[in-house]
């Protein structure tokens, strides 16, 4: 059958106006998924005229990596090792946020000591300072100050020489657990800390040095991907996102958890949203958690480093070469796990991304119905383009950096 000729009701140069609702004097290019600054595998799709954006759309997806759903296939105890690998930056806090919302659904909540409490915020602050200190050497990168990298990773190594100490392992320790901490603090942690918290101010105030009052760094900055308050609050924006602009909210101090009421710390933040802001409350954020650590360091109690609960505690290994009870034991607690009564539960803390949420359905086994994560990065990141839409091409980058996202967390 023939088929009836369409009518076309406009002009060539009227069809090329209307297309996507996009002025045929505009150009739509890809920035990603591979493009070096990025900081992870993001693909934004920028519609611009000239130099200026005019929108952009954040295309997220690549990593997959489906880790809510593979935690419902796995036990209490070895959904832990993936939450580390979420914000890969942060690990330590990622496994304390899951820690808590487990140790909530065993309702043993309130057997956790004061020293295991103490040690999971003194190794959370220097997982956080390592997090900064990522982020302030490749934003660095981004706008062409290079040295900044090679110098936080400097001070970077020796936190991360610290963690190997504890547990063995540089990055994915998954050495706060449900219960407490895999193993108790070796000799010579506390040597180990004191020196670090020794150099690393004289280091901050190198990097204050290098860029705070830089001309350079300054019109790279200042004014640059602007971030109102009631923007931040209308996209759930949280941490050093939200806070520099000007926003006085962090959940160890409104929802305190793992003793944080004991510390004494400041919560810094900006006054206009821009990427400058945001980057002078990371750098006072990381003096912050300097206090915190020689104040966990100080006061730091005694006792075990795990709660004295048989279903949820690995017998001593020493136990396990002459005891055939305790070799049963172990091994029923490492293959079956330890069942949680049915129930659900919420539990938030802050990351160094900002507010990291764990939402997990328990049906009595020994495996999470559902395990639901409020990643800081995936809320920060939907903010992005109302803060370079109307900016420059050029600032785009700075834009990126300055939110501090990592795609292992956001492509959860």
């Amino acid at each position: 059958m023939k088929q009836p000729e369409v009518q076309n009701r406009f002009t060539f140069e009227e069809n090329q106006q209307l297309v996507d609702g996009v002025r045929s004097d505009t150009m739509t290019i890809n920035m990603g998924p591979q493009h070096p600054s990025t900081h992870g595998v993001l693909r934004l799709l920028l519609t611009i005229e000239g130099e200026t954006v005019l929108k952009a759309v954040p295309d997220i997806g690549f990593l997959h990596t489906g880790i809510e759903k593979t935690a419902e296939a796995k036990t209490y105890h070895q959904a832990l090792v993936l939450t580390d690998r979420m914000d890969y930056l942060t690990p330590l806090n990622n496994n304390l946020a899951y820690s808590l919302a487990v140790e909530r659904l065993l309702g043993i909540d309130d057997q956790i000591n004061k020293k295991i409490q103490y040690t999971r915020v003194l190794l959370a602050e220097l997982q956080r300072i390592a997090s900064h200190l990522v982020w302030l050497g490749t934003s660095g990168l981004d706008l062409g100050a290079m040295s900044m990298f090679l110098y936080c990773f400097r001070e970077r190594e020796m936190i991360l020489d610290i963690f190997e100490h504890i547990s063995g392992v540089r990055m994915m320790t998954s050495y706060i657990c449900p219960g407490g901490l895999q193993a108790d603090l070796p000799p010579g942690f506390e040597a180990k800390v004191r020196a670090f918290t020794k150099e690393f101010p004289a280091r901050l105030q190198e990097y204050h040095d290098l860029l705070t009052n830089n001309q350079l760094w300054l019109e790279r900055t200042k004014g640059v991907s602007v971030l109102s308050k009631e923007t931040a609050f209308a996209y759930g924006a949280t941490g050093p996102v939200l806070r520099g602009s000007g926003v006085v909210w962090d959940t160890r101090k409104i929802y305190p958890y793992s003793s944080y009421e004991d510390f004494d710390f400041d919560i810094p933040v900006g006054s206009n949203g821009d990427v400058y802001d945001r980057y002078l409350v990371r750098m006072l954020e990381m003096e912050e958690s300097l206090k915190i650590i020689n104040q966990a360091l100080e006061g730091l109690p005694t006792g075990p480093h795990r709660v004295n609960d048989p279903k949820l505690t690995p017998p001593p290994k020493w136990q396990i070469t002459g005891s055939m009870e305790a070799l049963i034991h172990h091994f029923k607690l490492f293959t079956e796990g330890y069942r949680a009564p049915k129930g659900e539960v919420f539990v938030r803390t802050e990351s160094p991304k900002g507010e990291l949420a764990f939402y997990i359905v328990s049906d009595g086994s020994a495996k999470p119905y559902r395990m639901h994560v409020r990643g800081a990065s995936f809320a920060n990141l939907q903010v992005l383009p109302r803060m370079i839409e109307g900016g420059f091409l050029s600032d785009v980058v700075a834009g990126i950096g300055s939110i501090d996202i990592v795609l292992g967390e956001v492509d959860r």
